[in-house]
């Protein structure tokens, strides 16, 4: 079935961009940064505005709304289509100019407001699939936020077919999106009952006719070192510096693998992501990544064996080993609900895609909603360079995500 949109993604996704959503992983609060709450009254007037008459934000800065099912058929499987508001706080995401570059011409696209900053299809392969295309980029001092406010996009354009298109059937579909997804706290406060779904889709993916159904396992291991802090001026044969023990661990650690710079495909890496402290007292913060449990423990205990090393050479000061769990490879899920899979792939091919599976090299809000009870896997927004300056999307891509989204639930309605 050919589908009769009027796409609204694009205006959507560039209003979006321009409101500063970024997340702050120092932050105590949730959502981490009250500004997030301000896209998702956007969205939830927009939504209000459509007809979908639930639609609401919660104290948490959680959007959820409902689009009713229009279908004869008793047992149709509820599915949800959730991405999140936050931007990464890798790169500024305030006073994003998004630049809509029309008919691509294959050429690099240098970046008015600094000019050192060019996306070249040298360092961005998935270009040259673009040709005539239109292509989406910030101005060269921000990010671009289509990680995930194409996602955003991508989902109202959706429902507002589905609201307008009544004829079209489909079963209750609910909407999720999240704040704080970019500092691995998403789903933390989630209402899972409320939500009410059998499924879910992420739209958060990269390349187009891309599906993401296994992530990494992911930990968070930090170590805190104490050390002796003695007067200088007498510290001969008494003073153990936290500092520099803490800089020896990340000097001990391999230098030609074992971290993301080294690693590649289904390879997990241990990443130090910060370091602060004085004399006495020092952290540092690692982030641990591997596709299995076993290898991410394995990963661990070298980490643990380094530190007690260097430790050797200072007898009087000690370190904690502190490691918490963040969230875990889907595919454990998925591989019991081969539906939710096969249903997407199929809405892909309608929309004139051949659909890859692939593997993320990192996680998104669909890992831990996955272990919550929502099997969980990743559509792709057509979003690239993702926490970047050099982050770009084409609207091409964007609409046929908002194609495979419409076309994966008429799945799911088909076959109940």
């Amino acid at each position: 079935m050919k589908l009769d949109i009027q796409h609204t993604v694009l205006e959507r996704f560039l209003q979006y961009v321009r409101i500063d959503t970024q997340s702050d992983p120092e932050s105590k609060t949730f959502p981490s940064t009250e500004k997030q709450k301000n896209l998702g009254k956007i969205l939830v007037a927009e939504l209000l505005e459509m007809g979908v008459s639930d639609a609401h934000m919660d104290e948490h800065g959680y959007v959820y709304a409902t689009i009713p099912s229009n279908s004869e058929k008793k047992n149709v499987p509820v599915i949800c289509f959730c991405s999140h508001m936050d931007t990464s706080p890798d790169s500024s995401g305030k006073d994003v100019k998004p630049i809509v570059h029309r008919n691509y011409d294959g050429k690099p696209l240098q970046l008015p407001d600094d000019t050192s900053v060019v996306i070249a299809p040298e360092g961005h392969p998935n270009l040259r699939e673009q040709l005539g295309n239109d292509i989406v980029t910030a101005s060269g001092t921000t990010l671009l936020g289509a990680d995930n406010k194409a996602g955003l996009a991508e989902i109202m354009d959706a429902a507002y077919y589905f609201i307008t298109h009544p004829e079209v059937k489909h079963g209750a579909i609910r909407i999720l999106f999240t704040p704080d997804e970019e500092i691995g706290r998403g789903v933390d406060f989630v209402d899972m009952k409320k939500l009410g779904a059998g499924f879910g889709y992420t739209i958060d993916g990269e390349k187009r006719g891309t599906l993401e159904d296994e992530t990494f396992s992911a930990d968070a291991v930090t170590i805190a070192v104490t050390g002796v802090s003695i007067h200088p001026g007498f510290a001969k044969g008494k003073l153990e510096s936290a500092l520099k023990i803490a800089s020896d661990i990340v000097a001990s650690l391999p230098k030609g693998s074992w971290s993301p710079e080294t690693t590649e495909g289904k390879e997990g890496f241990v990443h130090p992501v910060s370091m602060s402290g004085a004399v006495e007292q020092a952290k540092i913060q690692f982030i641990v990544r591997d596709f299995t449990v076993e290898k991410l423990h394995q990963h661990e205990d070298e980490l643990r064996k380094i530190m007690e090393k260097v430790l050797r050479d200072y007898p009087n000061s000690r370190a904690e080993f502190i490691v918490t769990e963040q969230y875990r490879n889907m595919k454990e899920i998925l591989d019991n609900h081969p539906l939710v899979v096969e249903h997407a792939m199929e809405g892909m091919r309608r929309a004139g895609l051949q659909p890859e599976r692939h593997s993320i090299r990192g996680g998104t809000d669909g890992s831990r909603l996955s272990f919550m009870g929502l099997p969980c896997p990743n559509i792709f927004a057509g979003e690239h360079a993702f926490h970047s300056k050099e982050e770009w999307v084409s609207v091409q891509d964007m609409e046929k995500a908002v194609e495979t989204i419409i076309h994966t639930a008429m799945v799911w309605e088909e076959k109940a």
